[in-house]
């Protein structure tokens, strides 16, 4: 950290700021890499020699990533050319697994090798290399062995309590490829929407899809809530549910859906009351929160989840299926003669139990048709299932229960992996949100595997995830300021050695560019705040405040008068030297960065006591 300060401030002194980039820019940061001499140059006339379908294929997904960021693309060819070319090795790899590959650059070629999840994650990386000089494009000479470090490197989406369109979501899908993340969480159902066509069953998209009004402003603000009654919703046919399968795997991702039970039931029961425990008509709501509104456990429960499971396992291909299991209120079953005679028939100690029962009979159906469970960590509450893998949300803890008790693991706690949480503790400058406070190095620092495991229980450990639940999110914009950049620091911790991972060097060297790039893509983000330095000024003695932008090529302007800030205030062009205050006051640093796509931040503040 001292030798950074000690460059950027000598930098600064000139007067002329500027970054430092690695030579290197890749996110997530690769396992090996080496620069070499010199540099490849990609026109418009350089070719790309794909030998087989499956690098046809990558080649295609090349370009299309190749367009989206600059606008063009190149040829394919099947037959190798002289010179210039960029090389698409596919084949079956022992050595670094479906997803490892290995890129050569050098000032007459590229070289990418590896399987098609490999050789396309090695072009993902190349494309990020990419930088634009004129009409051409420079890629330094280098050359990267990479893999990952899970397998499993999740992002999940919450489309039940918002819905967001097809196209909306092959955007995420794209930005996830770009980051090597290769798992959609899909969460369709919830107690305000169902969001998947069921045919079986169509009262579930002409009711259970749509809610009368939702509240406005926060849970907590308004007692009695207040609605804007605006009737809301929507549902993805099973066609489109299929696009959405086939877009994913053609760029690596497998798409988990989620169909929550027994809790988070509101909007099932709302069509097909003769699932729940009360004879009280149901309605979809328009409130968050945990609702005690569950499914009883008789046999009409179970016929309908196993007829909608077997329409849902039709749709998605995924070796798991998400039943949820979390925040089940059992206060209906402790009232229900149904649920009482069941726990006295199947010797179950409690209500706990009879979902651990509930749960384990859903697995049972699932594997017999060579499919996984996932749920929440609550599904260890009264025994855990056979084979069922754990989502630890509440903390760690349940994790390393599971992982103790030999069961597969996705970490995904509320602290460093729920991006629906606040970016600052300032609400004045941030949308609103579910609350909570997490920046952006509290996700990077985040390692999945806990120390109280062994080393063998560790392997248990698939992977991470990072969750973004929309109750707070109704538009695509804001979907994508919440995600990024953390989702950016979500794919490094699933996929870099965390031996390798360094704080300073992601964000000040690679963060700027991809920021830079994504923004390129027409990806919305939330533009950080700049790093900060506060040195004295050898000559005046007095405190200097050094500010680093995370956006390449960006603009920072600032006033020192505590007046608000925009594009008339002063530049930032080197180190601001603050003036001398009362005794007691704090001088105020207030500055915004202006993106390259002119894209303005929140007005952040610097306080200096006793400049």
């Amino acid at each position: 950290m001292k030798k950074l300060i000690t460059a950027v401030l000598l930098l600064a002194g000139t007067g002329a700021f500027a970054q430092q980039p690695d030579p290197s820019v890749i996110i997530p940061r690769p396992a090996s890499q080496s620069i070499g001499q010199g540099t490849f140059t990609v026109t418009r006339q350089t070719p790309i020699i794909a030998s087989n379908a499956d690098a046809e294929n990558v080649a295609r997904l090349f370009n299309y990533f190749l367009e989206k960021k600059y606008g063009f693309t190149l040829k394919v060819l099947s037959k190798p050319a002289a010179t210039n070319a960029i090389v698409l090795n596919v084949a079956p790899t022992n050595t670094a697994g479906k997803e490892g590959y290995r890129l050569d650059v050098s000032s007459h070629s590229v070289k990418i090798s590896g399987d098609k999840g490999g050789v396309f994650y090695g072009c993902q990386s190349f494309l990020q290399l990419m930088h634009q000089s004129g009409r051409a494009f420079s890629v330094p000479a280098i050359t990267v062995n990479d893999q990952p470090r899970f397998a499993y490197r999740g992002l999940m989406l919450d489309a039940a309590r918002h819905f967001f369109s097809i196209d909306e979501i092959k955007r995420v899908l794209d930005m996830m490829a770009y980051l090597k993340l290769n798992r959609l969480h899909w969460h369709l159902t919830d107690d305000q929407g169902w969001r998947l066509e069921i045919k079986k069953y169509p009262k579930l998209t002409t009711i259970s899809a749509w809610r009368d009004s939702t509240i406005i402003g926060s849970y907590g603000d308004n007692k009695p809530f207040v609605y804007d009654v605006q009737r809301t919703g929507g549902f993805y046919t099973q066609e489109q549910a299929r696009d959405i399968v086939k877009y994913a795997a053609a760029r690596n991702i497998e798409v988990i859906p989620e169909i929550e039970m027994p809790g988070h039931s509101t909007a099932v029961l709302a069509a097909y009351p003769e699932l729940g425990n009360d004879a009280t008509p149901y309605s979809v709501v328009g409130y968050w929160g945990v609702h005690k509104t569950i499914y009883n456990p008789g046999e009409p429960t179970f016929k309908f989840l196993q007829d909608v499971l077997t329409e849902v396992m039709d749709i998605f291909p995924s070796k798991y299926i998400h039943v949820g299991g979390d925040e089940v209120p059992k206060d209906e079953w402790k009232t229900s003669p149904l649920a009482q005679q069941l726990i006295k028939d199947n010797n179950l100690k409690n209500e706990d139990e009879l979902q651990s029962w509930f749960i384990k009979r859903m697995e049972k159906f699932l594997n017999a048709h060579n499919r996984n469970l996932i749920g929440w960590d609550e599904i260890l509450e009264g025994g855990l299932s056979p084979n069922a893998t754990v989502m630890s949300w509440r903390g760690e803890k349940g994790g390393i229960q599971a992982a103790q008790e030999n069961h597969d693991v996705i970490m995904s706690p509320g602290g460093p992996m729920y991006l629906d949480h606040a970016q600052s503790t300032d609400k004045s400058i941030e949308p609103l949100s579910i609350g909570g406070f997490l920046p952006l190095k509290t996700v990077y620092d985040y390692n999945p595997v806990p120390a109280a495991l062994t080393a063998d229980q560790q392997k248990y450990i698939l992977g991470v995830q990072g969750n973004l639940w929309t109750e707070y999110i109704a538009t695509n914009s804001k979907l994508e300021y919440m995600l990024f950049p953390r989702a950016i620091a979500v794919a490094e911790v699933g996929w870099t050695k965390f031996e390798l991972k360094d704080l300073n060097n992601f964000k000040q060297s690679r963060l700027p560019v991809m920021l830079k790039d994504i923004e390129q893509m027409g990806i919305n983000f939330r533009v950080p705040e700049a790093d900060t330095v506060i040195n004295i000024d050898p000559k005046s003695h007095k405190k200097q405040v050094t500010l680093i932008s995370l956006v390449s090529q960006s603009r920072i302007y600032y006033t020192i008068d505590g007046h608000k800030v925009d594009n008339t205030a002063n530049l930032y062009n080197g180190p601001v030297t603050l003036p001398k205050m009362n005794a007691g006051q704090p001088a105020l640093l207030k500055y915004i960065v202006v993106t390259p796509g002119n894209r303005a931040s929140a007005e952040y503040t610097v306080k200096v006591d006793n400049p």
